[in-house]
């Protein structure tokens, strides 16, 4: 057989290609966009070169492998997972650790949210509108979604850890949006379930405040939130539940209600000890002595706490015997301790009575044997009013002097024209009530009445000369000397009853009269014009003066009635 071309083929031959190309297929195995693992083989100052298994190695920038220090963490023989970006035309791959770690993440995120799992993750910062979270890639924490309640110090997690649940994501934009809330919820509500089937009334649990109003307190009791009443916080009276709670509080609470189908239950923390009211008359009879705390001031008093729960009331005028003070605040200050004397016990109205004074001797004891009635005191003019002075007597104890009790003659107006505030005078004590704490004053008892000689001085009959001091509709007033005035009724002047009395008698003119009655103890004189000039009055006076002085008084009335009928009978 001659020499020919010899025309036999391997098997590998005739599937379709030469072993160079088979080779080369066999090492070409990283397709640009792909994720393959790959091993460090070298490490330079600019580059990190890894075989992927390819027929040529790929480069990483060393910056993928710095830490936050600048520090390079990497060296020959790791092994992990990297990106193929592009392959260069002298034939080199561009490589990237960060994004195969990226494209894994964004797996495991479609993986999570799919399957209504949970993912963990740091809290690395603020940003607008909640927290940036890292899960391998960053991710969004709404306010909302941070906890069931708002947090009040956001700074406070930043560093934290924790399992979140994926809400949505889009990976095209980087966008993901995560949720602590629905972990707690989830949570929340299996416990919730769970008390539903274990909590009843009169049961004492231990839960944490959430929340504080003007009108009581919410408490987490770990799957359920109650609320304790203002009213059901203490026995005693609570301004705001704040006083003595804060958010966070890990407090005892007695279950009081529960309303099962609104899931509502109402707490108490009072109910866990007894009502110190119950036996509150045993504990604090009347009369004892006791001290206590200034919790609060109104303007009517002060309330001193005895007891938790016990506050009774010193009202202003049980806090001194002297001070006559319009506030309490001039007296005691919130936060003093003072001591006390229980005056009234009401234990269903839970109402306490205290005094202070009572701890006091009572300066009003030793007044009336100081300052007899009758006696003769001097004082400085603390106060002067419509109706009369005070004056100071001693510490606390002021005596009052009356307008009234100023002259015996004088027509005072106010006070203020005859004396004037810091004025040192003498007054006579006229009467000292102690149940009501009056002492009563006089200055023109000091003199003697001079009313008690008008009788004997202007007897029935004399004749007088006066000056007008005033003229009214039923007759004419005439001052017959300083502070002593009679009066000439329109009866008793000459003239006829159709006539008026303005124009023919003038303030300042000087009146002759007669007197006709005196009565020192109505302080009344009576005057007429008409006497003098009746021959018979004057000589039925003279009879009437001398009857008077035998057979003792009777009325000049008595005695003009009958003038009056006998000059009316018929001749």
């Amino acid at each position: 057989m001659g020499n020919s071309p010899d025309t036999t083929t391997t098997a590998t031959e005739a599937e379709g290609g030469s072993f160079a190309d088979l080779f080369e297929q066999s090492i070409r195995v990283a397709d640009v966009g792909s994720v393959v693992d790959g091993k460090v083989i070298a490490v330079s100052k600019d580059f990190v070169l890894v075989d992927i298994g390819d027929k040529a190695e790929g480069e990483i920038d060393i910056s993928e492998f710095k830490n936050e220090e600048g520090h390079i963490e990497i060296k020959i023989g790791d092994r992990f997972e990297v990106f193929v970006e592009k392959r260069e035309p002298d034939g080199g791959i561009k490589l990237s650790r960060e994004q195969a770690i990226g494209i894994k993440v964004w797996e495991k995120i479609a993986r999570i949210h799919e399957a209504n799992d949970t993912i963990n993750g740091r809290i690395d910062s603020r940003v607008k509108g909640g927290l940036s979270v890292d899960i391998g890639v960053p991710a969004f924490l709404p306010y909302s979604q941070i906890d069931l309640r708002p947090v009040r110090d956001l700074d406070a997690l930043i560093g934290a850890s924790f399992d979140f649940k994926i809400l949505k994501y889009n990976r095209r934009r980087n966008n993901v949006v995560i949720s602590r809330r629905a972990i707690m919820e989830e949570a929340r509500e299996k416990l919730r379930s769970e008390m539903r089937s274990t909590l009843e009334e009169g049961q004492i649990l231990t839960g944490s405040v959430t929340n504080i109003t003007d009108y009581g307190v919410f408490i987490d009791l770990g799957g359920m939130d109650g609320l304790c009443h203002i009213t059901d916080l203490s026995w005693g009276r609570i301004s705001h539940p704040s006083k003595i709670f804060k958010v966070g509080d890990e407090i005892q609470v007695k279950i009081l209600k529960y309303d099962k189908e609104h899931d509502k239950v109402s707490l108490g923390v009072k109910q866990l000890k007894s009502d110190p009211w119950e036996t509150i008359q045993q504990r604090y009879p009347v009369g004892a002595k006791i001290p206590g705390k200034v919790v609060s001031l109104t303007d009517y008093g002060a309330f001193v706490e005895l007891e938790e729960g016990v506050e009774g009331l010193v009202h202003i005028s049980e806090m001194s015997w002297s001070k006559k003070s319009r506030h309490p605040s001039k007296i005691v200050a919130v936060g003093d301790q003072v001591e006390v004397a229980v005056l009234n016990v009401d234990p269903t109205a839970k109402r306490i009575s205290l005094g202070m004074k009572q701890l006091q001797p009572n300066p009003w004891d030793m007044v009336a044997g100081n300052y007899p009635v009758g006696s003769i005191i001097e004082g400085k003019i603390k106060n002067i009013t419509d109706f009369g002075i005070f004056i100071g007597i001693e510490e606390g104890i002021d005596g009052l002097i009356h307008v009234s009790d100023f002259s015996w003659t004088e027509r005072i107006k106010h006070p203020g024209e005859k004396h004037v505030k810091g004025e040192i005078i003498q007054a006579v004590v006229l009467k000292i009530d102690k149940e009501n704490e009056r002492f009563s004053l006089g200055i023109k008892q000091l003199q003697p009445d001079p009313w008690g000689a008008v009788a004997e001085k202007y007897a029935v009959g004399t004749k007088i000369s006066g000056r007008i001091t005033n003229v009214t509709d039923f007759g004419v007033f005439v001052e017959l000397e300083k502070g002593i005035e009679g009066l000439i009724h329109i009866s008793e002047l000459n003239k006829e009853k159709t006539e008026t009395l303005v124009g023919l008698y003038n303030i300042g003119d000087t009146i002759e009269a007669r007197v006709i009655n005196v009565s020192a103890l109505d302080r009344k004189i009576g005057l007429s014009l008409k006497a003098p000039n009746d021959a018979s009055r004057a000589t039925k006076i003279e009879e009437y003066q001398q009857k008077q002085a035998t057979s003792g008084p009777s009325t000049l009335g008595d005695l003009l009635k009958g003038q009056v009928e006998g000059r009316d009978k018929p001749e």
